[in-house]
């Protein structure tokens, strides 16, 4: 894995410095570009919930000064001398994790983010130096070329930005599932920053998409705006029991508690939910719910390097583009807050090249 020595250039960034993550201006060290880094100039950053997890410590392993930030794009300002793929200049994004062994079975399989001696996660992570990561609040980020996407040209960076965590959360577990072949059914629970991006693939890839959600606030974008097929307000007993097996493959991106059971008999026979949110410590589920119709359940947690960059191609040439709402970083806490309430269509970014001085 690569060092973080901090031995290159000063960088202004926005960092928590305790749980009660509030973020302020911060000062640190990024480290010097090696031989197979780039350097890159941050242009903008998506705000994800995880940025809310980590700078509040709310999984109990936060490192303060914290930087959040992971759905990072920007422009190649610097590479190293042995750098072949990328050149000063060129559009990138760079993602969930930095780092990872690069020789284990997951890692030769294009599946760094399964790293078997751990991906280094880009919010907090710890290099093998010990040091830790700082993200994308910040003027630039040096990373290894292996986790640094190529945004094709025609693409715009703003919303570039939540393909990085959001659009790779939902694309991969379609793909794996072989979800992109048109004409199958396909049900999305929840209409938050990831969930329209799952409609959105969804309608390219040539489903028929179903949105399942507890607010009927959400019926008029997602049949209008995001052009879904069909929305049930999952409270509505009625009008669940007519959807009864008849979805091949559901994501499920709500947050919080909820019953997986009331889900899964939307499924047909074999039919699978990908659970890519946190809906709780504990998953609520009869085993029925699995042994009729053998029906299954399938986590996902973002993608690897390979699956990203294709993703990304993707979207170029259909034209998937996020719903965004850009902002100043100096709206950055106030956006956290927000995101907290759901109070977002659909997702935040943070122009980091105009504001962050």
């Amino acid at each position: 894995m690569s060092s973080g020595v901090a031995t290159g250039k000063n960088c202004h960034g926005w960092a928590a410095r305790d749980d009660s993550g509030f973020l302020s201006p911060y000062e640190f060290g990024r480290r010097a570009v090696g031989k197979e880094d780039v350097s890159v100039k941050i242009t903008h950053c998506g705000v994800c919930y995880a940025d809310v997890l980590c700078t509040r410590n709310k999984l109990k392993h936060s490192k303060y000064p914290m930087v959040p930030g992971h759905e990072i794009v920007g422009i190649i300002t610097e590479v190293g001398r042995d750098i072949g793929k990328f050149k000063i200049g060129d559009h990138v994004g760079v993602g969930t994790y930095v780092d990872s062994c690069r020789d284990c079975e997951n890692c030769d399989g294009g599946l760094e983010i399964h790293c078997l001696k751990g991906a280094v996660s880009t919010i907090g992570g710890t290099y093998a130096d010990g040091s830790t990561c700082k993200g994308g609040y910040s003027q630039f980020i040096v990373v290894h070329e292996r986790y640094c996407y190529k945004i094709p040209d025609n693409y715009p960076l703003a919303q570039a930005a939540p393909l990085l965590c959001a659009g790779i959360t939902v694309y991969t577990p379609m793909i794996r599932h072989n979800m992109n072949q048109p004409g199958k059914s396909l049900g999305v629970i929840g209409l938050g920053g990831l969930g329209h991006l799952a409609v959105k693939f969804g309608k390219a890839f040539g489903l028929n998409v179903t949105v399942c959600s507890t607010s009927t606030s959400k019926k008029d974008d997602a049949l209008n705006l995001l052009k879904a097929d069909n929305f049930v307000l999952s409270s509505d007993k009625e009008q669940m029991s007519v959807l009864s097996k008849s979805l091949d493959f559901i994501i499920d991106t709500a947050s919080g508690d909820h019953p997986l059971d009331l889900y899964m008999s939307l499924l047909k026979t074999g039919g699978v939910l990908a659970l890519v949110g946190f809906p709780g410590e504990e998953l609520k589920l009869s085993p029925l719910s699995l042994l009729m119709d053998t029906r299954s359940i399938s986590g996902s947690a973002v993608g690897g390097t390979k699956r990203t960059q294709e993703m990304l191609e993707f979207c170029a040439k259909h034209e998937i583009h996020p719903e965004i709402e850009v902002i100043p970083i100096q709206y950055s806490n106030e956006a956290l807050e927000r995101l907290q309430k759901n109070d977002v269509k659909y997702r935040f970014v943070i122009d980091i090249e105009n504001s962050l001085e």
